[in-house]
């Protein structure tokens, strides 16, 4: 018999609650790579059911669920390739000149883990984002012709962004628009699992997770700013901080069983740090420990203060990413950086000790009405600092400010379908992705 997928169940000993099933799909996209990626919400969602009393599990089809799966070889620091597996582009996208695939674990190692195990009472599922519905859609075909009494909810970026189309096309229960841990969300869910009414706190376990070759750290929820072209005040309408000593218990539950690798996943890591960031890095060097952090989402560079920045160098910071967008100062998409403002952070940067291999710079391309030249010219300002560009694709995104803006100036029917949503396929770029445009930008880089 083949060695399906391992998965992890996590009881709390209680009789009489429901054993709920979370499971992270496949990616269906042209293109796809891990960089500390984990379903924060889908877990942390597990988490706080476990905490009611349910015995809960994870299969996540993007992560190596048993020791015998063809896996590439990571590469740095955690992050890597996913296995994929080449199939027929979606209708509307077969012109554009990329291979299209399935991201992750074998899907009939997938079907026969399902098969193997005993029937959930509910299976929740949750994509990141809005165009990876295909997905999503082949995990709950699979599971209606598998378990025929189980049932199927579904939460997350994509139905909050993108709900009449999940409606139309989700063959599920329950459909949950926002975070979970929102009060009327939270009530929502419970009550429909037959769950006593409660409050639990919001935490994040990575029990499900075998032998992790990293973790993440989440020490908040949502944006203080409303940038143009984001959708985190549509997805969490208040900007909430964690209690540090949460944080540092899930950070120290981790590291206490080998994991050295660990990455944030805040939008505004850098704002108010003395609520939880400053005391969570004072333990960690009081501590001495060993680790490796990673800033995978753009840090805010007018929070970069000398003090700030020291202490990130001596907790162990190694990845940097800086949210730079444009070089134009004077006409940008947001209000949160200003020349001098970039000037002094950077350079904090540098005096505490971080080498400049270290630090990359994301660059929004493809905006609707962006230039080349403007581009090509933030690529030349990052690049006289010494630091790498990143260039980062436009995603429209259904509620943001630049949502109209970008249908106007799409070849897609961006609201139609989250599907033309795809950075991938440069939606709002004239005449969408094309590889000697992509040739030509990467090799100003």
């Amino acid at each position: 018999m083949p060695n399906w997928p391992e998965i992890i169940w996590i009881s709390s000993n209680k009789k009489d609650f429901p054993r709920v099933l979370g499971i992270n799909p496949w990616i269906y996209d042209f293109a796809a790579y891990n960089f500390w990626a984990r379903p924060v919400g889908l877990i942390s969602c597990l988490t706080m059911l476990q905490l009611v009393g349910c015995e809960v599990g994870l299969l996540d089809c993007l992560y190596p669920m048993w020791r015998d799966v063809k896996w590439p070889r990571p590469a740095r620091y955690g992050t890597g390739p996913y296995p994929r597996v080449e199939i027929p582009k979606p209708y509307g996208l077969e012109k554009v000149p990329r291979k299209f695939a399935r991201y992750g674990l074998d899907f009939n190692a997938v079907k026969g883990a399902l098969r193997n195990m005993i029937p959930p009472d509910f299976v929740l599922l949750s994509t990141v984002m809005t165009y990876w519905y295909p997905g999503l859609i082949a995990v709950i075909e699979l599971l209606r012709k598998i378990f025929k009494k189980t049932k199927i909810i579904v939460g997350g970026i994509y139905p909050t962004l993108c709900m009449d189309h999940a409606k139309k096309n989700l063959d599920v229960d329950l459909i949950i628009k926002g975070p979970v841990e929102r009060d009327d969300n939270w009530n929502l869910l419970t009550q429909f699992m037959g769950l006593p009414r409660c409050k639990v706190p919001f935490r994040i376990s990575s029990k499900f997770y075998p032998d992790p070759n990293f973790s993440i750290i989440l020490g908040s929820r949502g944006c203080p700013f409303s940038c143009e072209y984001c959708a985190s005040k549509i997805l969490y309408s208040n900007f909430m901080q964690r209690p540090f000593e949460d944080i540092y218990e899930e950070f120290l539950f981790d590291y206490n069983r080998g994991v050295r690798d660990f990455a944030f996943y805040d939008d505004a890591l850098l704002f108010h740090p003395e609520k939880w960031f400053v005391p969570f890095l004072e333990r960690v060097i009081k501590k001495g420990y060993k680790v490796r952090f990673h800033t995978p989402n753009g840090l805010h560079i007018r929070y970069l203060t000398k003090d700030i920045c020291v202490l990130m160098k001596k907790a162990g910071f190694k990845t940097i990413r800086l949210g730079l967008e444009t070089g134009n100062f004077l006409s940008r998409l947001d209000k949160k950086l200003t020349k001098d403002q970039w000037d002094i952070g950077v350079k904090n940067l540098i005096e505490a000790g971080f080498n400049k291999e270290d630090i990359g710079v994301y660059i929004l391309f493809a905006l609707p009405g962006q230039s080349d030249e403007e581009v090509i010219s933030t690529i030349e300002f990052a690049k006289s600092y010494g630091f790498r560009p990143h260039l980062a694709y436009f995603t429209p995104i259904p509620g943001s400010k630049l949502f109209q803006r970008a249908r106007a100036s799409s070849i897609y029917p961006i609201e139609e379908d989250p599907i033309f949503q795809n950075n991938a396929i440069w939606p709002c770029y004239p005449g969408g992705f094309s590889w000697e445009k992509r040739s030509f930008f990467r090799q100003r880089i």
